[in-house]
């Protein structure tokens, strides 16, 4: 999967505050996600967030 950084991912859960968009921040092994509704950010595995996502919003196709 193609996820770079400043890509914006829509989620299939949702963070706790309720918002489902997270802001890619790192990507790798892990990555670093900001969600967009609060501001936490958070370390989750490439693998556990491969699974959760729903679709990839890029910067350029705004």
């Amino acid at each position: 999967m193609d996820v770079r950084v400043n890509d914006v991912l829509l989620m299939k859960k949702p963070h706790p505050c309720g918002c489902k968009e997270f802001r890619v921040l790192r990507s790798g092994m892990d990555f670093k996600l900001k969600c967009v509704g609060c501001g936490h950010e958070i370390e989750i595995s490439r693998i556990k967030a491969e699974k959760n996502i729903k679709k990839i919003q890029r910067e350029d196709e705004k």
